[in-house]
């Protein structure tokens, strides 16, 4: 069935609206949901290792070994429960040194020009700047954390990624299994 189209209506969202309401039930297609977007969705499988991946070579640490590194503590307010947060952990640029790269004049353009894919379980990833997570580069504080005032991480999982700095926990990662160093160039 083809409907008339009038000219006041020739712009490509009201082309698409007249095209779909006119193929009717008959010829349309249900759309799937989105990833992330399904409220039936199992929770994700809480991690307990994270994987860290500097220069193609991968490190993976356990919740043992980030024990066993210096810790830091950091308060952050969460966005989303409306409340100051106490977290503790290990700071990111200590992870990555330990990891392969360390901070230092020989890498210091390295580190301007690359960026750290961070993901959980449920396949969520955010990218900070190396400098973002760096404490001779920036102000704010990015950890590896273990554990929530005092207590584990509950449903985030064994680790999680928490930035001091963020106004809201979008680059925050639950259940935080992977880091991935990468190059712009």
């Amino acid at each position: 069935m083809v409907k008339r189209i009038n000219s006041a209506c020739l712009k490509s969202a009201c082309v698409i609206a007249i095209y779909v309401g006119a193929l009717g039930t008959a010829g349309a297609q249900t759309a799937a949901p989105m990833a992330g977007m399904d409220a039936a969705k199992a929770p994700a499988p809480a991690s307990t290792s994270l994987a860290v991946t500097v220069d193609g070579k991968t490190t993976t640490f356990s919740v043992t070994d980030l024990k066993a590194m210096p810790q830091k503590n950091v308060t952050a307010h969460n966005e989303h429960t409306k409340a100051m947060e106490s977290y503790s952990g290990v700071a990111l640029g200590d992870v990555l040194a330990k990891a392969g790269f360390a901070v230092s004049t020989a890498t210091h353009r390295t580190m301007l020009r690359s960026y750290l894919k961070a993901e959980g379980t449920d396949r969520y990833w955010v990218l900070y700047s190396v400098t973002e997570v760096e404490g001779s580069e920036h102000e704010g504080e990015v950890i590896v954390a273990i554990s929530m005032d005092g207590r584990g991480l509950g449903a985030d999982g064994e680790i999680k990624l928490v930035s001091t700095e963020d106004k809201k926990p979008q680059r925050w990662v639950r259940n935080l299994t992977a880091i991935e160093m990468k190059s712009a160039e």
